[in-house]
């Protein structure tokens, strides 16, 4: 089958790939190149370097007026295909396509519609997350369902290593409900939309840790905000990440001290600061314009760290 393939991200790479391999990509559309590192040098979203890899016309558009339309019409693709494009796009550009279009979205839908499912099942402590492949609707995340992949989830992933995994198993998802549709074989099912639930787009303050929040809400915050914008804190003025960590098992005497105080260490843990409801323990640091360093090397350069007042 011909298809149009939209992304842009890491998560969507697995998806071109797969995809690839049993199915003519006319085109791959992703966001155009931006800004990266100190120098500002341009840089390629991750979805068009493998494009180029596989030898397939990359599109970036800054905007979808009538030439693009007309360009991407001439292309003669059957299906689109959108997995993280991180763009809306209107009627008028899935009429293009005979067999319309699908999308890959990274939660079980209708819950966690939007840009950031996967942090937003670890903030909430879900027991479970997946997969769905649907089709593409005008309104956001609202299509009928093609196929749903459901994964257990262990309270120890990270928004990192969770994106890694769902992005094969949706890829797999892909290929499935694409090979239905080929046949004509697919049997979508209707959203409930009583149950939908929605998620923002995160943003760098996010990150940013309330010592007088529950302390396994913190310890959420570590995994879901890794790898960006990352949980923090400050330290002396300067922003201090925590990289590692979690909720202190052991019992530790609080009374009368400040949620943020650094209270101790623990050989087993790491360093020891009081939280809302209990104590959290952090195994892996960064300070600002620092490398990332576990507990103990931090320590070697920050003598004075344990008494510290954490946040302000």
């Amino acid at each position: 089958m011909r298809i149009l393939f939209a992304g842009s991200p890491i998560f969507a790479v697995p998806s071109l790939v797969s995809l690839h391999e049993d199915h003519q990509i006319t085109a791959v559309l992703t966001n155009p190149d931006k800004p990266a590192g100190r120098g500002k040098q341009p840089e390629a979203t991750p979805v068009k370097t493998q494009a180029l890899a596989l030898c397939l016309p990359v599109l970036q558009p800054q905007s979808f007026d009538p030439p693009v339309l007309e360009r991407v019409g001439a292309l003669g693709a059957e299906l689109l295909v959108v997995v993280a494009f991180g763009r809306i796009l209107k009627k008028d550009f899935l009429d293009l396509f005979s067999r319309g279009g699908v999308n890959v979205h990274a939660s079980l839908l209708p819950k966690n519609r939007g840009p950031s499912p996967i942090t937003a099942a670890i903030l909430s402590g879900e027991r479970e997350t997946g997969v769905t492949v649907q089709k593409l609707a005008v309104k956001m995340d609202a299509g009928d369902i093609l196929g749903v992949r459901i994964l257990r989830l262990t309270g120890r992933e990270t928004t990192g290593s969770l994106s890694d995994t769902l992005a094969r198993t949706g890829a797999e998802l892909l290929a499935a409900a694409v090979k239905e549709i080929e046949q004509g074989r697919s049997n979508p099912l209707r959203q409930n939309e009583e149950e939908a639930t929605y998620c923002r787009l995160v943003s760098k303050k996010d990150g940013r840790i309330d010592w007088t929040a529950d302390v396994r809400a913190i310890e959420r915050m570590i995994r879901a905000y890794d790898p960006w914008p990352r949980a923090y804190s400050f330290y002396n003025g300067r922003r201090l990440n925590l990289l590692s960590g979690g909720v202190y098992p052991e019992s530790i005497d609080t009374m009368g001290k400040k949620q943020g105080l650094v209270l101790a260490t623990d050989n087993r843990y790491g360093i020891l600061v009081n939280a809302g409801g209990g104590v959290l323990y952090v195994s892996g640091l960064q300070l600002q314009a620092k490398k990332p360093l576990d507990w103990r090397s931090f320590l070697n350069g920050q003598k004075d760290f344990v008494g510290a007042q954490l946040g302000e």
